[in-house]
């Protein structure tokens, strides 16, 4: 079989396709578009709808057919070229942003290393690759400060239509950073041995995770926090070094997994409302702030990650409120004898005034 020779055009064509990650038939498509806008603007005196432009592939060379005649005009070549050089270029990269965003959408959920490049008001910018990806104020961490060149691990949260186009929106704050960050730093996890049931996060402050186990004598907790605790201290380092991480194992029953998700409060009692999604945890005194937590957020994300709606007393409270309840029901039962005692003097009285009057 007699090799090819390849034209410097089919050369350039495929190098330019596969540079950009499109199919070299997008780009001939986008040539021809352009070569016929060229021919409009130049001959619009002829019925365009019925001109067809036609490009060979290995050698570029372009021909303009009506009726299936050759009426292509000398010197055609170079006008076309002049005048379809920025319409090429524009549907190029068009096209190259749209390869761009179907390859970024598939990795949405996913978690990619980039770099800070610029500011844009309240927004960072960020190099993440083959495109950059916008992080706005709700997605950045509050009491995190981010300067130029600076090398992050982001979440792909989503692609969102703007007025600018399809805008790639990576996070900082959102707690599938957390899920990701553990996938990639814990085996077990990213086995499915360890499964993430779920996750309640303050970015920047706390963030509490429940796991459980899908396989025999594997501990989730343990696997997670790692020896030393060096696996969940390298995801704390990733987030900033700041973020404390709770880890807690996953109960079905709430009046196990409550008290668990209160931790580092101990020594619990709960009193579950399943139809209302509510519950009563019962704290010892010593043990109050630790289950409440700074300006409540302990008990916050325990809410977040149970469920359930959980109102923190102390155990003294309780004890007391039980005394209340015993001292309500004995004065209940101590005074219908009271009245049956004065009932009975009232009789003795009458009976004793009934003789007198007799007497008189």
């Amino acid at each position: 079989m007699p090799a090819t020779v390849r034209s410097e055009f089919a050369l350039a064509l495929n190098q330019v396709a596969t540079e950009r990650g499109i199919d070299p038939k997008i780009v001939l498509e986008t040539i021809e578009a352009a070569i016929l806008a060229a021919y409009r603007k130049d001959y619009d005196g002829d019925e365009i709808e019925e001109i067809k432009i036609t490009i060979d592939p290995n050698t570029g060379e372009a021909k303009v057919f009506k009726d299936n005649k050759d009426i292509t005009p000398a010197g055609f070549g170079r006008i076309a070229a002049q005048t379809a050089k920025q319409v090429i270029l524009q549907r190029i990269r068009e096209a190259e942003k749209k390869a761009i965003i179907a390859d970024y959408s598939t990795r949405v959920n996913s978690i990619m290393n980039g770099m800070v490049l610029r500011f844009d008001g309240a927004n960072v910018i960020v190099d993440i690759g083959r495109a950059e990806g916008v992080m706005p104020p709700q997605e950045q961490i509050p009491n995190e400060r981010y300067r130029l060149n600076q090398r992050l691990t982001f979440y792909i949260e989503s692609i969102r239509e703007t007025t600018r186009g399809n805008e790639i929106i990576v996070s900082r704050a959102h707690k599938g950073l957390v899920a990701a960050l553990f996938k990639r730093e814990v085996p077990e996890v990213n086995n499915n041995s360890v499964e993430i049931k779920e996750i309640a996060r303050e970015p920047g402050n706390r963030t509490k995770i429940a796991v459980s186990s899908t396989q025999a004598g594997v501990d989730p907790v343990g696997s997670c926090v790692g020896q030393k605790g060096v696996r969940v201290q390298a995801v704390i380092n990733e987030l900033g070094g700041v973020e404390k991480i709770d880890i807690i194992q996953w109960n079905n029953d709430p009046k196990i997994f409550i008290p668990a998700s209160l931790a580092p409060a101990h020594d619990i009692e709960t009193v579950v409302n399943l139809e209302d999604k509510k519950a009563f945890a019962y704290v010892p005194d010593d043990q109050l702030s630790l289950a409440i937590g700074k300006e409540g957020q302990n008990v916050r994300l325990a809410a977040k990650l149970t469920g359930f709606k959980i109102d923190i007393k102390s155990k003294s409270e309780k004890e007391e409120s039980k005394e209340a309840k015993v001292k309500t029901k004995s004065a209940k039962v101590k005074k219908p004898a009271k009245e049956r005692s004065s009932a009975v003097r009232k009789k003795v009285k009458t009976k004793t005034e009934d003789k007198e009057s007799g007497k008189n």
